[in-house]
């Protein structure tokens, strides 16, 4: 059924970035069900052409296209975008969802770690932010929208180390978001920026995290009701549905369970 607010993008295109699994995988579906074009990408796409399978099975209005992205690699993305443009004319709406996190300490990290999650988490995010504008303005699209899925750990730091450059990353989603809001303005364009910061989400993120020690992963889960991935889809159709003289800048949302910083506990997925 279609959300109020929502028929305007009936039709039209949205890019999902890590739409394998989790919340890009959840965002992905509620937007077909809401008859939108979905570019669906990740490293390994079989994830996404099952869940295209199992919305053209359901009847969903929309439609969800896997497409294979490494987003660490620029040229990949400027070849999905590329690809977009000549088989689907444009982006209308990209949501910046693909994340990284490794448990690489600020005092014994490897380099390498952190050069992984800031060329996903930063760089890669702001290359298809970049092309998504682009896109749009090359085809006078005046009301797209650009979504960065954040996490609280962008809003606050952690007294658990081996989210501390992690947490960096989202700070520096969290200033992009809003430095994306400035410039549009400047450019005088109703293009919106919106930034969705979830706190701890049942994914498969912690385990990813805390790779070498499964019971402190799962754990994590395990402490409180946290929220589910279709939790953070449902505040993305919110923040599409709203008017577009509505700016969204940023929604913070947690389990109610959630205990503040000091908590221990791991932020989005």
């Amino acid at each position: 059924m279609a959300r109020p607010g929502m028929e305007r993008w009936r039709d039209r295109l949205a890019l999902v970035t890590g739409a394998s699994g989790g919340i890009g995988a959840a965002v992905a579906r509620a937007l077909v069900q809401q008859g939108l074009k979905v570019v669906g990408c990740a490293r390994t796409v079989s994830n996404i052409e099952e869940l295209a399978a199992e919305c053209k099975s359901a009847g969903y209005p929309g439609t969800l296209v896997p497409y294979r992205c490494d987003l660490s690699n620029e040229e990949d993305i400027l070849s999905m975008f590329s690809a977009i443009r000549s088989q689907h004319s444009g982006v209308d709406i990209c949501i910046n969802n693909a994340g990284l996190a490794r448990p690489d300490t600020l005092l014994s990290g490897s380099t390498s770690g952190w050069k992984d999650m800031f060329n996903v988490n930063v760089l890669a995010l702001s290359i298809c932010t970049r092309e998504a504008y682009q896109s749009m303005k090359e085809r006078n699209v005046d009301d797209g929208h650009i979504i960065n899925i954040n996490s609280m750990s962008g809003h606050r730091v952690l007294p658990l180390s081996v989210t501390h450059f992690y947490s960096a990353t989202k700070y520096a989603v969290t200033a992009l978001t809003e430095g994306l809001r400035q410039e549009l303005r400047e450019a005088q364009t109703h293009i919106r920026a919106t930034c969705i910061s979830p706190g701890v989400v049942e994914t498969q993120f912690a385990f990813k995290l805390h790779d070498k020690d499964p019971e402190k992963a799962a754990a994590t889960y395990e402490q409180m009701k946290c929220l589910k991935p279709e939790d953070v889809a449902e505040a993305v159709i919110y923040v599409l549905s709203t008017p577009p003289h509505i700016q969204i800048g940023d929604i913070q949302m947690r389990p109610t369970e959630q205990r503040g910083v000091g908590s221990g506990l791991v932020g989005r997925s």
